[in-house]
């Protein structure tokens, strides 16, 4: 894929993209083929991290107490103490406010089976269970990795978007990022790019340019 090429197409994109009174994200949409996506190792799910950043700031939440709280709040976390835990289960309505707050998760890995039972059916389908931390992690770390990151997630459809910053980005940044995306996920395809039928870019609300 050639990156001037690439620039070009994003370019187009955002110039064709009527003015809107908000800052529009910048999306691929990455098409799929001769997958049976009924398999789940067929399917993507993975954390891809953006050289170049979203443009704006990823919301992380952080189930802890002590000291990897305060590490974790003084990182820029927000930081839920895991006896809030039922209580947010058994609130479906703030479960599901808490799910569309935040970008990722991190639990302490103690946490995770409680999280699983009082979360779950709100987190899990919306690919947003906690990351375990273990005590080999440093929270500060993993917080820092993922502010930088997307989730690219396919389930079992064979069209899926992924954000790869905004339109107040320059271009040649978005193509750096959309770069990193298509480069992983051909690399976690069984054929790679051979299962790739086409890749467009959008903004928010404005039209489909094709750059593969």
């Amino acid at each position: 894929m050639n990156k001037d090429e690439l620039v070009e197409k994003i370019k187009r994109a955002i110039e064709e993209a009527p003015s809107r009174n908000f800052v529009e994200s910048v999306d691929l949409a990455i098409n799929l083929k001769n997958l049976d996506m009924s398999i789940p190792q067929n399917r993507i799910d993975a954390e891809i991290k953006l050289p170049k950043g979203l443009g704006r700031d990823v919301k992380v939440c952080v189930f802890a107490k002590g000291d990897i709280a305060l590490k974790a709040k003084e990182a820029g976390a927000t930081v839920i103490d895991p006896a809030e835990i039922p209580s947010l289960g058994e609130d479906r309505k703030k479960a599901r406010k808490l799910a569309k707050e935040y970008d990722f998760f991190i639990a302490e890995a103690q946490y995770m089976p409680q999280i699983g039972r009082a979360l779950g059916p709100i987190l899990g389908p919306r690919g947003k269970m906690p990351k375990p931390l273990t005590p080999d992690k440093d929270v500060v770390e993993l917080i820092n990795s993922l502010c930088d990151s997307v989730r690219a997630r396919s389930r079992d459809k064979t069209t899926f978007h992924v954000p790869i910053g905004n339109r107040n980005m320059s271009p040649e940044d978005l193509a750096e990022n959309a770069m990193a995306v298509i480069t992983r996920v051909e690399s976690l395809l069984p054929k790679g790019s051979q299962n790739i039928r086409s890749v467009y870019v959008s903004t928010t609300m404005g039209p489909s340019v094709r750059v593969i």
